[in-house]
């Protein structure tokens, strides 16, 4: 009786699907399945921030993500005032409005803060150099490049109309215009004082911004420590 009474009681139960990472495209369609792939990029991206965040513990960084939850915020209450369905219900798998789209906007709101840091930040790092050069073009134009793609996938896998998508890459840009603006003047010139605090020195939490090049910094360094324990762990061996 109590088994059935459970079973009758699950029955009753809505289930509601998760659809944060689902992508749907036509069966068959390469482009489609193409579009649905590289719509996933902003949770790569974001899966990225956090591994960053993890084992670099830069304060940069650390601020680079609060802008992108920032940005976040910012389109769930401009879906909310705007309150405009998407082009094509897809069920209870999106329930949420689609204006601005989220996907480009946040994919924008990245690529032009990473224009803007190697534009301003990194302006000083090997300026003649050729490879260095053509590396920061090659990782510029890279951004770009996925954040077209990801927004001509909103728009093809129609999840978005092409004014959804305009707007939100609209939005990202003026957001990271901003959210950089106040890293680069106001955070910025705060990082050596919050890194000087406990609880940044318990977690370990660093500010690398008077570093040049931060990879080069920690290459030569662990370089240099490898070398030298090398040498003590040979001088520590017995004489046979």
């Amino acid at each position: 009786m109590l088994r059935a009474m459970a079973e009758f009681e699950k029955s009753d139960i809505e289930w509601q699907p998760l659809a944060l990472t689902l992508v749907e495209y036509p069966k068959g369609d390469l482009w489609g399945k193409f579009f649905a792939i590289t719509s996933l990029a902003p949770f790569g991206i974001g899966s990225g921030f956090i591994t960053l965040i993890l084992f670099r513990r830069d304060l940069h960084t650390i601020a680079f993500f609060i802008g992108t939850l920032l940005n976040e915020l910012m389109n769930i209450i401009l879906k909310h005032i705007f309150c405009e369905k998407r082009p094509l219900s897809r069920g209870n798998l999106y329930n949420e409005y689609g204006m601005p789209s989220s996907h480009s906007q946040f994919i924008w709101f990245f690529s032009f803060y990473v224009l803007y840091f190697f534009i301003f930040r990194l302006h000083h790092i090997y300026n003649n150099n050729i490879l260095s050069i053509v590396g920061k073009v090659i990782i510029m134009s890279s951004c770009f490049m996925l954040s077209l793609i990801v927004s001509m996938g909103r728009v093809y896998l129609e999840y978005h109309t092409s004014t959804q998508v305009i707007y939100g890459g609209i939005v990202g840009f003026i957001n990271a215009t901003l959210w950089f603006g106040v890293v680069h003047r106001i955070l910025t010139p705060l990082f050596p004082q919050v890194a000087n605090l406990k609880v940044c020195e318990i977690l370990m939490i660093r500010d690398t911004t008077l570093i040049p090049n931060v990879l080069f910094f920690e290459y030569t360094k662990s370089r240099h420590e490898a070398r030298t324990r090398g040498r003590k762990l040979a001088a520590l061996k017995p004489v046979r």
